[in-house]
């Protein structure tokens, strides 16, 4: 995303009660870019999310 090679990406978000996760932004310098929201479609088991990257 530092580079400017993305313009959108999308995540399946499955909550987890117990164990660990992985930071999905580790690294990305947030004064070069900025991401909006561009869909979500719930269900019972998983979330999609949709972002759209553009330049600060």
């Amino acid at each position: 995303m530092n580079a400017g090679l993305i313009d959108e990406f999308s995540i399946a978000l499955s909550p987890v009660l117990f164990g660990s996760g992985i930071r999905l932004f580790e690294g990305v310098d947030a004064s070069r870019v900025a991401i909006s929201q561009t869909r979500a479609e719930p269900s019972q088991r998983v979330t999609h999310l949709t972002y759209a990257v553009r330049k600060r």
